[in-house]
């Protein structure tokens, strides 16, 4: 393995971007290696992918799953991929470019010079940094982080981040079997669980820009789940069985 970084991508149905994403987080200082987990889409991501390993060996993996299993499931297969091959910072980010890999720099750099132990892409540090969203959808993300810390009391302004790097041995100290959300709710028990572990957060602010190609993965299903987790997790957190 010649880079110490990987960068976890979920994909369904992310045909539109996947092959420009790849191209620039191939660009990116370092020689990151990148991981795609497919859940089986439809409309040729992984063959796509599959073109990009080709002009990219031994830089970018697939793992190719069956039907939709959901956000949180791909990243916990990420995080087990890249504990199995020692890499020190482990990314997420969005394979529909809303992630802006030239910020990738900026997420790793703290963590490995082990400045922190996850570094958090914010929207919501310096002012508002989101383009092209509707204000509906501004209002929901905005509230739904002011709803999320009155309750867990987390101290983080962007706690539905997706963007982030963690260190290691976060991923490596949590039980990752534990964490059973799976829409957007994983990244704000992701969030929970690193904080009261005892890890290093820091925000780092980023430009959030709304997909113009595919279409949005954001359901009432998924709000729902996300409601309703943080209660579950500030419960277990006060009974002691986080």
């Amino acid at each position: 393995m010649s880079s110490s970084t990987l960068v976890i991508i979920p994909t369904y149905n992310e045909s539109a971007t996947i092959g420009t994403v790849l191209h620039q987080v191939m660009q990116q200082p370092g020689a990151l290696h990148a991981l795609v987990v497919d859940d089986g889409s439809p409309d040729g991501t992984a063959k796509l992918v599959k073109e990009a390993q080709a002009a990219h060996p031994n830089r970018i993996f697939l793992i190719e799953r069956s039907g939709k299993q959901g956000l949180g499931s791909a990243y916990r297969t990420g995080f087990r991929f890249a504990l199995e091959r020692d890499y020190t910072c482990i990314c997420e980010m969005d394979a529909d470019l809303s992630h802006n890999p030239d910020d990738l720099p900026h997420l790793i750099a703290p963590v490995a010079a082990d400045e922190t132990d996850l570094a958090i892409g914010s929207r919501y540090v310096g002012g508002v940094r989101v383009i092209d969203w509707p204000l509906p959808r501004l209002m929901l993300s905005y509230g739904a982080g002011m709803y999320t810390r009155a309750i867990t009391c987390m101290p983080i302004k962007d706690v539905t981040a997706g963007f982030k790097c963690f260190h290691r041995r976060v991923p490596a100290h949590l039980d990752l079997e534990r964490v059973r959300s799976n829409g957007y709710a994983f990244q704000v028990e992701m969030h929970f669980r690193t904080w009261r572990a005892g890890f290093r957060i820091q925000e780092v602010p980023i430009i959030f820009t709304e997909r113009s190609e595919g279409q949005s993965k954001m359901s009432k299903a998924i709000v729902r789940e996300a409601a309703w987790k943080v209660w579950e997790l500030r419960l277990r957190d006060w009974i002691g069985r986080l």
